[in-house]
């Protein structure tokens, strides 16, 4: 049985890896995983494109309320910190 996620710092960074979530499924689970956070904690969220389309949903979804980084951006990965204000 797993812990309870309990938040103890504000300042935490979760990663969240895209690439192994079917795409019908990936935006339901970002958004889940952003409604998640608290304020200050961090989700390192990583892809295998940039994802635009998504970037303008959040956008509409969550205004200031989400700071977007680029932490990564290549032939690799798409690296992004999406904080929580």
């Amino acid at each position: 049985m797993n812990a309870p996620h309990l938040h103890l710092r504000p300042d935490a960074l979760y990663p969240f890896d895209a690439r192994g979530i079917a795409k019908r499924f990936r935006h339901a689970a970002i958004f889940g995983a952003l409604d998640a956070l608290h304020p200050g904690e961090t989700m390192r969220f990583v892809n295998d494109h940039d994802p635009l389309p998504l970037l303008q949903q959040l956008e509409a979804r969550y205004g200031n309320a989400v700071d977007v980084a680029y932490r990564q951006r290549d032939d690799q990965a798409v690296v992004i910190d999406f904080v929580k204000r």
